[in-house]
C-alpha cells in the first residue's frame, strides 16, 4: 500500500511531545511515512531537531514565526531562524502569515514580520507554509509580489476565489480535519476545485482531529480519514491519490524548485 503523508503536524508542542514516541509509533502502524514537524518557537524547534537526525527519511522541520505573536518576536529571534536556514536545520519556513482573527491593532507588526521571513526563504531557498486567517486579502497581496519559493498554504479554509488565485502562484494547497466535518460546504468544494497534483494532506496535530475522530486530540495517524475523504470528493482511488501526495510533497524539496 502506498503511504500516507502528514505535512503539518506540531509533534514537539506541549500537547504532543509528552508522548512522542507513542504518537510516532501510531503514525506508523497506520502507514504514515513521512511526517513535517511544525515549530512555532525556540523550545518546540530544538525538540524537533533529534527526531528528524535519528530518522531523517521520515521527518522534515518546518520553523517560522507565528503571526499572532509578531509583538514578540525580537531581533534575535530573527537572526537565530536565519541561523537555522543557513546552517540547512530547517526544511520549509513556516507557519508564518497572517491572522487577524483576534485583534487588528497590530497587522503592521504581523506585516513586517511576514515579510521578513518571506525573505530569509527567498535567501536560503526554502519553501513557506502560510497560515491566513480573516486576512486574506492582505497576505494574497504579499505572495503575489514577495516569495520566490514554493508556497503551501497550509490547512487552506478560504474562499473559493482566493484559492484560484493561490493556485497562480504554482503553490500547494494542504487539506486538513475540516473538511469532514459536516457544516462545512466551503472545504468540500475546495478540494473539488484545486487540482490532484496541488494538494497536500495534514492533521495540524493537535488540532482539528477529523471525523470520526472529531473531539480527540489530533495524531498524525488520523491523516487517513482526511485522505479518505479527499479521495471521496475527488471521486478517485485512494491509493492513486496517496501516490499523487507523496510527488507533490517530495516536490518541495526538489533542488530546482525555486520560481
Amino acid at each position: 500500500m502506498v503511504p500516507y503523508i502528514d505535512s503539518h503536524c506540531h509533534l514537539t508542542c506541549d500537547e504532543c511531545y509528552e508522548n512522542v514516541d507513542e504518537l510516532i509509533e501510531q503514525a506508523k502502524a497506520a502507514n504514515v511515512s513521512k511526517m513535517m514537524i511544525i515549530c512555532t518557537n525556540i523550545e518546540e524547534f530544538e525538540k524537533a531537531l533529534p527526531i528528524r537526525q535519528k530518522d531523517p527519511d521520515t521527518f522534515k522541520i518546518a520553523f517560522g514565526w507565528y503571526p499572532e505573536d509578531a509583538l514578540k518576536v525580537t531581533k534575535e529571534d530573527m537572526e537565530y531562524l536565519e541561523n537555522a536556514a543557513k546552517n540547512h536545520q530547517i526544511d520549509v519556513l513556516g507557519e508564518i502569515g497572517l491572522d487577524y482573527h483576534n485583534d487588528k491593532s497590530y497587522k503592521d507588526k504581523q506585516i513586517q514580520l511576514f515579510k521578513d521571513q518571506i525573505a530569509i526563504a527567498n535567501k536560503y531557498n526554502l519553501p513557506i507554509a502560510i497560515h491566513m486567517r480573516e486576512a486574506s486579502g492582505d497576505c494574497m497581496d504579499i505572495l503575489k509580489s514577495d516569495p520566490k519559493t514554493r508556497i503551501i498554504f497550509h490547512c487552506y479554509s478560504g474562499s473559493a476565489e482566493t484559492l484560484k488565485e493561490a493556485l497562480k502562484l504554482n503553490s500547494l494547497i494542504s487539506f486538513a480535519g475540516p473538511i469532514t466535518f459536516k457544516n462545512n460546504k466551503q472545504g468540500p468544494e475546495n478540494v473539488k476545485i484545486c487540482p490532484v497534483d496541488r494538494i497536500l494532506s495534514e492533521t495540524d496535530s493537535p488540532y482539528l482531529a477529523p471525523v470520526p475522530k472529531r473531539g480527540k486530540r489530533n495524531q498524525p495517524a488520523f491523516v487517513q480519514y482526511t485522505v479518505g475523504k479527499i479521495a471521496e470528493i475527488k471521486e478517485m482511488d485512494e491509493e492513486e491519490l496517496k501516490e499523487q501526495i507523496e510527488k507533490n510533497f517530495d516536490s518541495l524539496f526538489a533542488a530546482d524548485e525555486i520560481q
